[in-house]
């Protein structure tokens, strides 16, 4: 009789062995944000009974890159991590990223159709599909509103035009433009003369309209127009904005959610420069990727989770939150409340229908490092905008 009792249990014991839910780490460079995320994963795993969602926080895309490499190199990679757009082609060249195109191609209409164009795209490598979209961003103006109306000073929505205000606005030592070493932003002013730092699979960093966007930048901080800063200078740079130091950032506009926290001060925020009519903005953001290896079961559980966050509602909860761009077209509509409050937003993120993808290139990830280094080189004096583009381009082609 207690044997049969203790079979009887096992029995009943596999069932519920065998129902465990598909445990599906997931790594992200959602920090500011790590809370939202978490309710998201709490949300899903509530919601069905076969897959278990882990989201693990690493500080920025920065960050999360070597963790993700090293835990490839291991054999302990989770089975979906977010990849900066730049960052992921590099990974897929070397076949450390799942291909996803399949998946993508069973996806419902009503969801794949949906999605914009170019924010697929961004995802993509030779005709395949290594990313996922989510967390879309578009380039903007960040402006000392305040500061501006005080001095009773407005600006074209060009480069022309931000240079004229900036001559305007500088006294008492205030240089009104921060001149960041940032790649995608210098890639949002190429793009916005009509130009490109890629032509092909080829680097184009020395291109005459990169040339004339560096020698401008050069100028306005040669000039006490512009102050050159470096993305380690960040906080000292959201202080000198702050206190009216600066009066013109460009930025993400998911920026906008931390700038606006700023004491003393009445944040504006508009579309990114447009030099010539017609142009571009070069899409900002990350992909969710899925490293190679990753158990099949792991992986239907990283898409099931993927298309939970792409649902209407939860992306417009996620943009209100993290001032996100929709990187698909069903979620406006919902927003139209919290733009009504927010006009400012629903102008910069109506650049997504002239938004382009990053150039998805290998070895682009690197030569955004050696575009940082030339920026820094020209509007600190060291080098002449032509000779720093020069030199990056000669070590891009090497």
């Amino acid at each position: 009789m207690r044997l049969r009792s203790l079979v009887s249990l096992t029995l009943l014991l596999v069932p519920a062995a065998q129902a465990a839910p598909v445990r599906v780490e997931f790594w992200h460079a959602m920090g500011g944000v790590k809370d939202t995320v978490a309710r998201y994963a709490r949300d899903f795993n509530a919601s069905q009974t076969t897959y278990e969602v882990v989201p693990v926080a690493y500080g920025n895309y920065r960050d999360l890159l070597p963790k993700v490499q090293d835990a490839l190199k291991t054999g302990s990679a989770p089975a979906l991590a977010q990849l900066e757009f730049t960052q992921f082609p590099a990974l897929a060249a070397q076949g450390e990223l799942t291909d996803l195109s399949r998946a993508v191609a069973a996806l419902p209409d009503n969801l794949s159709g949906d999605v914009y164009p170019a924010v697929w795209k961004a995802g993509q490598l030779g005709g395949k599909t290594y990313g996922l979209p989510w967390n879309v961003s578009v380039p903007v103006l960040l402006y000392n509103a305040g500061a501006l109306k005080k001095a009773g000073v407005s600006f074209q929505d060009t480069w022309t035009g931000l240079e004229a205000a900036s001559r305007t606005l500088a006294s008492g030592g205030r240089r009104p433009l921060i001149a960041a070493a940032d790649a995608w932003t210098f890639e949002a002013n190429v793009l916005s003369r009509g130009g490109a730092l890629v032509d092909g699979s080829k680097p184009t960093l020395n291109s005459p309209d990169a040339v004339e966007a560096l020698t401008q930048l050069a100028r306005m901080s040669a000039a006490g127009l512009a102050q050159p800063r470096t993305l380690g200078e960040a906080t000292r740079g959201a202080f000198d904005f702050a206190r009216g130091q600066n009066l013109f950032v460009p930025a993400s506009v998911a920026n906008w959610i931390d700038a606006r926290k700023l004491p003393f001060f009445n944040l504006g925020i508009a579309p990114f420069p447009c030099e010539k009519t017609g142009c571009t903005v070069p899409l900002g953001g990350a992909v969710l990727t899925i490293p190679r290896g990753t158990p099949a079961a792991e992986q239907a559980g990283a898409v099931a989770f993927w298309q939970y966050l792409m649902d209407p509602a939860r992306l417009a909860d996620w943009v209100q939150t993290t001032a996100y761009a929709p990187p698909r077209r069903a979620v406006t509509p919902l927003l139209d409340g919290w733009y009504a409050k927010n006009p400012q937003l629903r102008g910069a993120h109506a650049q997504m229908t002239r938004a382009v993808p990053r150039p998805t290139l290998p070895a682009y990830g690197s030569w955004t490092g050696l575009i940082e280094q030339a920026i820094t080189r020209a509007t600190t004096g060291q080098a002449s905008a032509r000779a720093a583009l020069d030199d990056a381009q000669r070590d891009a082609l090497k």
